[in-house]
């Protein structure tokens, strides 16, 4: 009986292990999108939504900078975002409010003030939209909070935004996806166009993501640099993430 009960105890210990082995080694299936082509058009003083866009922030060494008002990337422009892997930041002059758990329908009207500007200069940081993943331990996955972010411009118009998926074609990490409705009148009226009224600007018409196996995304930690409008372009070391 004595010898028995160290025996259960190390059978325990063992299978222990191998569950936590295969949990970290079985990968899920998750939503993977292409990134968009870039098309920067003026939208003027409309209501434009929602939309469902992927910024190409693969590469980490440089910023990929959106325009709400053109409805695209536009590198080597000031923006009102930039994206680099999993951070997010506001462009010049802008800012950015978490709403928190909501549906993205529901949100009609923006708050006007509050919000938050980034931190630092060199190692810029958005605490607002900073920690918009979870992170699976086992899976090493960054899935999407379901949460509603605002943005207001550095011209002073007003966007909700929520983030939808972050893995390209093949799995790979860096294909930061988010739908949007922006409101190009100045006002803070944001509410979503009924289905009737939009001809399904997600995708072209395809509402459905590609989707494949996934692939450990790597672990990094993504060094930050935006100032003075300019986005500079910086090494990435790859620590834990």
């Amino acid at each position: 009986m004595r010898r028995l009960v160290p025996l259960l105890a190390v059978t325990g210990l063992v299978l222990g292990v191998v569950a936590l082995v295969a949990l970290t080694l079985r990968q899920p299936t998750v939503p993977t999108y292409s990134p968009t082509p870039p098309a920067p058009q003026d939208v003027g003083p409309r209501l434009v939504g929602p939309v469902l866009y992927t910024v190409d922030a693969t590469a980490a060494d440089a910023w990929r900078v959106f325009s709400f008002r053109l409805g695209s990337v536009v590198d080597g422009a000031a923006g009102d975002l930039a994206f680099r892997r999993y951070s997010i930041v506001a462009g010049p002059g802008a800012g950015i409010r978490d709403l928190g758990d909501a549906r993205f329908d529901d949100v009609r009207e923006l708050p006007q003030d509050g919000y938050v500007a980034n931190e630092g200069r060199a190692e810029p940081r958005n605490p607002a939209i900073a920690s918009w993943y979870q992170y699976g331990f086992f899976t090493h996955v960054l899935s999407p909070k379901p949460r509603v972010w605002a943005v207001r411009t550095g011209d002073g118009r007003y966007a909700k935004m929520q983030i939808v998926g972050y893995y390209c074609p093949g799995s790979r990490p860096g294909c930061l996806t988010f739908r949007y409705v922006y409101q190009g009148d100045g006002s803070t009226h944001v509410a979503t166009p009924s289905r009737s009224s939009v001809s399904s600007t997600i995708r072209g018409g395809r509402l459905r993501p590609e989707r494949g196996p996934l692939v450990r995304p790597p672990r990094w930690r993504v060094p930050e640099a935006l100032a003075h409008g300019r986005i500079p372009r910086s090494t990435e070391r790859a620590p834990r993430a």
